[in-house]
């Protein structure tokens, strides 16, 4: 006789092992192990000045993702007034807010403000920037795909007119 938790048991047993293959694992895929990259591990670098306006830390989350992924990921913190250059994505990026306020905005279209929890997608190939808002810094991790070994195409600096522009 099956007693009442004798299946639930099983079906425990059969979820745990199923977690530990991904659903399209192919066979040379299964011995990959789970690797845990440490908080630190990697240095934070200054924004370069080519590519951000103000003072801009980034603390890479990690910079290249072992194939066949292809994504990046960063913890930017932006100090008030700090903003990236007009830039573009290849697969687009998506920014999710972790504190502060700050500002994105793509071209063609009016600035808006964004907050803690906030997550902005910006599409393939758009033309937009994100950084600070004025007064009060601002963090988000920003998630980006590579293509062809290129995440992003840097353009001109945002202007002074541009920024100040109200969301």
């Amino acid at each position: 006789m099956i007693s009442p938790r004798q299946p639930l048991a099983l079906l425990m047993a059969g979820l745990l092992a199923c977690a530990a293959i991904p659903v399209n694992a192919q066979p040379d895929q299964m011995e990959a192990t789970m690797h845990t990259l440490r908080n630190g591990a990697q240095a934070a670098i200054q924004g370069p000045e080519q590519w951000f306006t103000g003072h801009a830390r980034i603390d890479p989350l990690f910079l290249k993702a072992d194939a066949p992924s292809r994504l990046t990921a960063a913890n930017v913190t932006f100090e008030p007034g700090a903003r990236t250059a007009w830039h573009a994505h290849p697969l687009g990026q998506t920014l999710i807010v972790t504190a502060g306020r700050g500002r994105v905005q793509q071209w063609g279209e009016p600035v808006q403000e964004i907050h803690p929890g906030d997550v902005v997608r910006i599409p393939p190939n758009s033309k937009h920037w994100h950084g600070a808002s004025d007064v009060t810094a601002m963090t988000h991790i920003a998630l980006q795909e590579e293509l062809d070994e290129e995440a992003a195409s840097w353009m001109e600096h945002v202007t002074d007119a541009q920024f100040a522009a109200t969301p």
